[in-house]
């Protein structure tokens, strides 16, 4: 006998308001300026964590405002836009790069001793990052992709592109951000619609 399927948990994200009072907290040194460039890429373009440790200068087209990445999951790569915050923070960390490492190293985003930033230490940084600055959330950078995914979702409906986005081999796991997005549309219809309001 099979074990009935569990139903798949759905991912964590964080509302807009929340992404907001993220990436909006502000800098105070270099490697917040690195950091704040890797959260607004990862919430930019719905990076995967092996994805944004991977990324190389060569891969970077800032006049397209685009990346490459060349060796997604299941070895594909895919072309992916870049906004325009994560544009201007990148752009500052980028200079201030270019003065703390061997011109032979080639990853975007390094580490204090010059060398690629390892998986590890992106998580840690986040950690940091919130608690510093005062955001009570337990946040890991896989909410980030989540929070673009599902955001996306919401504001265009377009289940094909969001998946093209992730990466996604099968649209069948885009398809549970869908879920997220009839929690929205459900909350909206419960405090908007006369007969579903709770009497206080």
């Amino acid at each position: 006998m099979r074990a009935p399927k569990q139903a798949r948990r759905l991912p964590k994200t964080l509302d807009v308001d929340q992404i907001n009072g993220l990436l909006d907290a502000g800098t105070d040194s270099v490697l917040e300026i690195r950091d704040l460039a890797m959260f607004e890429l990862f919430y930019s373009s719905g990076l995967r964590l092996s994805e944004l440790t991977a990324l190389n200068l060569a891969d970077l087209d800032m006049s397209d405002k685009s990346l490459i990445i060349r060796m997604g999951k299941g070895g594909k790569s895919r072309l992916l836009p870049i906004g325009h915050k994560a544009i201007c923070i990148l752009q500052q960390w980028l200079q201030l790069r270019a003065n703390r490492v061997a011109a032979s190293e080639t990853a975007i985003f390094i580490s204090k001793r010059g060398s690629r930033l390892s998986q590890r230490s992106v998580e840690a940084r986040l950690t940091l990052w919130c608690k510093k600055k005062g955001i009570a959330e337990h946040v890991h950078p896989h909410m980030l992709r989540h929070s673009f995914a599902s955001h996306l979702l919401e504001s265009s409906q377009d289940l094909r592109s969001v998946q093209e986005l992730l990466g996604h081999s099968n649209i069948s796991t885009t398809q549970i951000y869908t879920h997220l997005d009839f929690q929205h549309l459900a909350d909206i219809y419960d405090k908007a619609h006369p007969r579903a309001k709770k009497k206080p």
